[in-house]
């Protein structure tokens, strides 16, 4: 089939070079010209695990071409990929003017068959009939230029307005593993009130749900859930709600445990093993972050608002979780008791690991706190002190690596949970500073083997 995704961000991005590796002809478009050019030389923008590989394949292929020209890319696609950022306002509610740019702009450039447009991003619930209307409005605005060019009949000009229908497919991809996830999807989302329009859907991914391309092809298909608009997009941010406030319960939890002397990793793994509680997401640490969570679940309070409910549950989440960001300056306070003077490395920066991504990371909070006190803070990240990156960042001196971060430190906190982080030299790094602490902000580390390297441990409800 041909597809255009419009925005190159990890959705749109992962999402098109999959679909252009699955045998789709796929054009991705950007207003970013130098983001482009990178894109076309097979260059991926993001750091995510298989997607250069993915993407240098389709474009030897043929299957994926990269362009600033939207309207090239509006007449190449039978379906249409909106998948540009909504990020969040400073209300909580999300920032939805990319979308209605892009949605306009495809309207300016409809002309001719039918089109399927797909709500990639993560847009308000209710955005389906909005994202219609404004195409619409696009539509309008470019045929009115046209009859007033060509000095036609407005009112038969305007008649003929192009067919296309609006659907919800909702994303579920986690950075770091966004590749894997599109090939072997728990579930795939499709919320639409058009017959013709959800059966392309399910044609444009029927080699996914026929596991064509999964990791373990002997499963049974993927459950396609069909539904109407408005439940697609709920269905959206009720996963992430739901996954960010079981990691606020299981860190209260891990709360009560360091006060009654019980180990958190031990509750998890007891009450995991229930069917009906599970046990991913049950890992305690310094809290949630990244693109999603926050974000999504701020915007689903805002929306439980506007139709005057108060959601206390989200709301107690988020409170956890802002209060679990600063758990490790509690522990060193613990320790170290005076913190001012002090100098505190980090290891990881980045939200989770096998992503570049620092966007409301824990570790910016904990950076910002740290030096309130009068800490000095260094850091050390796989990706970020590799890459240079710096955006973002201030109050940290970035390391190139783990013994530089560890010299002269009075305690370290592992802030992300980076698998180099299990294996490295932590008898070196212990004789380098001048207090051996680890503050384990994921109880990720073996405490065993920190404390014969030197290490005095402590972790998060151990």
């Amino acid at each position: 089939m041909r597809v255009c995704v419009i925005g190159t961000g990890y959705v749109g991005l992962v999402t098109g070079a999959c679909l252009a590796h699955i045998g789709h002809q796929v054009i991705c478009v950007d207003n970013n010209e130098e983001k482009v050019k990178l894109m076309k030389a097979g260059q991926s923008p993001i750091f995510e695990p298989g997607l250069s590989e993915i993407m240098q394949s389709a474009i030897q292929s043929g299957k994926i071409e990269f362009t600033t020209d939207l309207g090239a890319g509006v007449a190449h696609g039978e379906i249409l990929f909106i998948a540009v950022g909504t990020p969040p306002l400073p209300t909580g509610e999300s920032d939805t003017r990319y979308v209605e740019a892009v949605a306009r702009g495809i309207g300016a450039h409809l002309d001719g068959g039918y089109k399927v447009i797909v709500n990639k991003s993560t847009v308000p619930i209710g955005s389906g009939d909005w994202v219609r209307m404004i195409v619409l409005d696009g539509v309008v605005d470019r045929q009115k230029v046209l009859v007033g060019a060509g000095g036609g009949r407005s009112d038969e000009t305007l008649e003929r307005l192009p067919e296309f229908d609006v659907v919800s497919n909702p994303e579920f991809l986690r950075e770091g593993s966004a590749v894997f996830d599109t090939f072997n999807p728990d579930r795939i989302v499709l919320g639409g009130n058009h017959p013709k329009a959800i059966s392309m859907m399910q044609e444009l991914y029927a080699p996914i749900v026929e596991r064509q391309f999964a990791a373990d092809s002997s499963l049974p298909p993927v459950p396609v859930v069909v539904t109407d608009i408005n439940s697609a997009e709920m269905i959206k941010y009720a996963a992430n709600a739901f996954l960010a406030t079981k990691i606020s319960f299981i860190n209260e939890v891990a709360n009560i445990c360091d006060r009654v002397g019980a180990d958190v990793t031990q509750v998890a793994k007891g009450i995991g093993l229930d069917s009906r509680i599970g046990n991913r997401f049950l890992q305690a640490g310094v809290g949630w972050g990244g693109s999603c969570f926050p974000k999504d679940v701020s915007a689903l309070i805002h929306t439980a608002d506007d139709y005057g409910y108060e959601a206390h549950l989200l709301k107690a989440a988020v409170n956890v979780n802002q209060r679990q960001r600063l758990i490790a300056v509690e522990k060193l306070q613990q320790v170290l008791k005076i913190l001012k003077g002090k100098t505190v490395g980090l290891l990881g920066l980045t939200f989770k690991p096998d992503t570049d991504d620092m966007r409301d990371a824990p570790a910016l909070n904990l950076i910002e706190h740290l030096n309130r006190l009068g800490t000095k803070v260094k850091a050390y990240d796989p990706i970020v002190s590799q890459t240079g990156m710096r955006h973002g960042l201030s109050g940290v001196l970035v390391e190139t690596d783990p013994e530089r971060l560890s010299d002269g430190c009075d305690a370290l906190v592992l802030m992300t949970d980076w698998q180099q982080f299990r294996t490295l030299d932590y008898r070196k790094m212990a004789n380098l500073m001048n207090n051996p602490v680890m503050i384990d902000g994921r109880n990720f580390l073996d405490r065993e083997e920190l404390q014969r390297a030197g290490f005095y441990y402590v972790g998060v409800g151990r």
